[in-house]
């Protein structure tokens, strides 16, 4: 056994031995009051969430009222409804027609970011705002007014909103599409005011695309005339290696701005839906 020795000095001195068991000891009795505070801890914290004035539920398992219930299937419609926001701004009005139309312009003047797509995009919806406005007044006048002051179910607010959009398509829509998907759905004779939106939203988009297409075709032959011109006087000139990009391009940017052709275009796109 390890016994305290004494010093030069006449006083006791510990061996190795008795510092390391003294140190231990310090440990030992570190751990056990750092055990002893965690588990207090824990204790208030348990009691504490025991005690809590409030839980939460996901899911309907907690409603037990109709109401309730009512107000989360509300809910749950409206997420779904904004989830889709934007296929419905997309292909059930007039954006999409103006938003290829404008792009025909960009690709006309060989301008690869100018605009940049997130104007392209803002003013194509502004656009579609502006065009849309006598439908959106419809829809509030005779869908959601009652709706909000009780008079109406949800369902039938529903219908309501859709007969303006309906017109709308159907005044866009040309004849021979509509006709298309009408055969495809084995309708059979069908008033136009009857028909579903399964039938007049694809009959809708097909015709938007010609007439953007056609529109976008009409934008592309001045430009291209600007091209043969320049390849041709370059070549009678025999300057064959300079591309003829590097002169048409500021002759059509020119011609673009002398002719105010961003209030042609947005004139011509908003004059093409009967406003």
């Amino acid at each position: 056994m390890n016994t305290p020795s004494t010093s030069r000095r006449g006083g006791p001195t510990l061996d190795p031995g008795w510092r390391r068991g003294r140190i231990w000891l310090l440990l030992g009795l570190m751990l056990a009051l750092g055990w002893g505070a965690m588990a207090q801890t824990a204790g208030t914290t348990a009691s504490t969430t025991t005690s809590a004035p409030f839980s939460l539920n996901v899911g309907l398992q907690g409603l037990s009222k109709p109401g309730d219930v009512d107000t989360a299937i509300k809910v749950l419609f409206t997420l779904t409804l904004l989830t889709l926001a934007p296929s419905i701004i997309l292909l059930m009005t007039c954006f999409t027609r103006i938003v290829i139309v404008l792009s025909f312009v960009r690709n006309a003047l060989s301008l690869q970011s100018a605009p940049a797509n997130q104007i392209i995009i803002g003013l194509s919806l502004f656009l579609t705002f502006f065009i849309m406005a006598p439908v959106w007044d419809r829809i509030e006048v005779e869908a959601l007014a009652p709706y909000r002051e009780g008079q109406i179910e949800g369902v039938e607010a529903l219908g309501r909103a859709a007969v303006p959009v309906r017109s709308f398509m159907l005044k866009q829509a040309r004849p021979k599409d509509i006709e298309l998907f009408v055969g495809l759905a084995n309708l059979g004779p069908t008033s136009p005011d009857s028909l579903p939106l399964k039938v007049v939203v694809p009959g809708f988009i097909m015709s938007e695309l010609r007439t953007a297409f056609q529109m976008g075709f009409l934008l592309f032959v001045p430009f291209i005339l600007i091209d043969l011109v320049v390849a041709t006087v370059l070549m009678s000139m025999g300057m064959m290696m300079m591309p003829p990009m590097t002169i048409s391009l500021p002759l059509k940017i020119l011609l673009f701005v002398l002719v105010d052709g961003w209030n042609l275009v947005v004139k011509s796109v908003v004059l093409s839906f009967g406003g």
